[in-house]
């Protein structure tokens, strides 16, 4: 009679959750122009730990602060700064990587990309891919506080909020500015945490 218990239950349970084969994932980082980008070494080093390919793009501003051959020799995958890096293939490389991604991560993400995502611009391959992947999208804002807290951020962030994209953080704390108050990039550790949580939500189909 148990075993007949556990049988239906299990019947049951393949029914409602469908799991897809565990296999390496596609995340690609995005990396802006704020001092917080140096942390994307050890985001990048994270992410790769958990068993996923990683692709980063750079916009401009961010290769300021941290090496593009940094971020490749961490991810072990060429580096994105311009639509220019994307002439060996006729297919142009940022829809490329808009296609293979299962996850866009923006860490850092500066007031600016946040503007330019709720406002539908492409003007550097990060804000093309955002625009062309299907892919669930997490970003990690860094910034002044004052800039967080303008009501034209606010505005931006609840678009985005309302099309589907997820934040998390920004924390409390000493800012590089010499203010204190809210705009830190949120724990390196955390974020990694938190994309590998989405990257499992996608893996289970409710039936």
């Amino acid at each position: 009679m148990e075993k007949n218990s556990k049988r239906r239950l299990e019947k049951t349970s393949a029914r409602n959750v469908v799991r897809i084969a565990a296999g390496k994932k596609s995340v690609v980082l995005g990396v802006t122009g704020s001092i917080a980008a140096y942390k994307s070494a050890e985001l990048t080093s994270l992410l790769v730990k958990q068993g996923h390919e990683v692709f980063v793009v750079m916009t401009q501003d961010a290769t300021e602060f941290i090496s593009p051959l940094t971020l490749q020799t961490l991810s072990k995958n060429p580096v994105t700064t311009s639509f220019y890096d994307e002439k060996e293939n006729w297919r142009p490389g940022h829809i490329d990587l808009a296609d293979r991604a299962n996850l866009l991560l923006i860490a850092p993400g500066t007031a600016h990309i946040i503007a330019e995502l709720a406002h539908g611009l492409a003007g550097h391959p990060l804000a093309a891919i955002a625009l062309a992947t299907r892919a669930p999208i997490l970003i990690a804002p860094a910034m002044n506080g004052k800039m967080w807290q303008h009501p034209a951020t606010e505005e931006n962030v609840e678009k985005l909020k309302a099309r589907g994209i997820e934040f998390i953080g920004p924390e409390e704390g000493m800012l590089a500015c010499g203010y204190e108050g809210l705009g830190r990039l949120w724990k390196v550790d955390d974020i990694a945490f938190r994309a590998e949580f989405l990257l499992t939500r996608h893996d289970k189909l409710i039936a």
